[in-house]
């Protein structure tokens, strides 16, 4: 081995520019390798040509690539387990930003519902699908705001405690047939209305729901993306009537079940 590996066991590529530098180079020769285009090298780190040609005496002379001729250079063994070892150091860094760092400053969007201002301890509730945040601490969940915020708008929030507590909601799926076996002509629009009374939101899915959605008199408020958007409604404790045509039913179902979302489906035939 050669004489600068101890260098290079020493100081890691988050410890130093010229190591960074060196597993960039690396990385492209092994992913070049054996024809390595030095010019095409530097583009992609963004240095110079001769700082590549540099680089790559170094890389040679520590044994960490072999040269095979004018432009060709293959990364060796010792060279593959210097890439691995620094690739562990980045993956245990990358875990510790994810997991310690940034999970320690995740900040959350609210709706402030009085005034509130920055560093102040806030109360955190869920109401209408929507996080809020009230001034004060008299909340089973709290958090410390991050920005001013008045009455209706926006707030950030880290630094959470507690739980907010809230109901989950339920879905309510009415199957409505494909147009050939009688589609929205086939369910009882009474039916429909009257569900959607109970309900906080009206999601439709196909041609067949959103025609029975008009029957029943019903602006829906769920159109397009459903399968996703009624599982996060019923998620964040609001109760959803489901209009779906047959054949997109069991995307729903399969996706609610996914979400451990509770739901049912009921009969609106004529």
């Amino acid at each position: 081995m050669a004489e600068h590996a101890d260098d290079a066991d020493e100081f890691g590529v988050l410890r130093s520019k010229r190591n960074a530098t060196r597993y960039q180079i690396l990385v492209e020769i092994a992913e070049r390798q054996p024809a390595v285009n030095q010019q095409e090298v530097a583009d992609a780190i963004g240095i110079t040509a001769q700082a590549v040609s540099d680089y790559l005496q170094d890389l040679v002379a520590q044994d960490y690539v072999t040269k095979h001729g004018r432009g060709r250079y293959e990364v060796t063994k010792e060279g593959v387990d210097w890439l691995i070892s620094q690739t562990d150091e980045l993956r245990t860094f990358v875990r510790h930003v994810s997991e310690d760092v940034i999970g320690q400053v995740e900040i959350e969007s609210a709706l402030a519902t009085t005034d509130i201002s920055e560093g102040e301890t806030v109360s955190l509730t869920m109401r209408d699908g929507v996080l809020r945040a009230m001034a004060g601490d008299t909340g089973g969940a709290t958090a410390v705001a991050v920005t001013d915020a008045s009455p209706g708008t926006d707030v950030g929030v880290t630094n959470f405690e507690g739980v907010v507590e809230y109901d989950l909601g339920t879905v309510t799926a009415v199957s409505i047939p494909q147009v050939q076996n009688g589609g929205s002509r086939a369910v009882d629009a009474d039916r429909i209305a009257d569900l959607a009374t109970d309900h906080d939101l009206v999601a439709v899915a196909g041609a067949e729901a959103e025609a029975a959605a008009a029957a029943a008199d019903l602006a829906p408020d769920i159109r397009f993306g459903s399968a996703a958007a009624v599982g996060e409604a019923a998620a964040k404790g609001l109760d959803v009537l489901l209009l779906s045509a047959t054949d997109a039913l069991s995307t729903h179902t399969d996706a609610l079940r996914d979400q451990n979302v509770s739901y049912e489906v009921v009969d609106a035939a004529e």
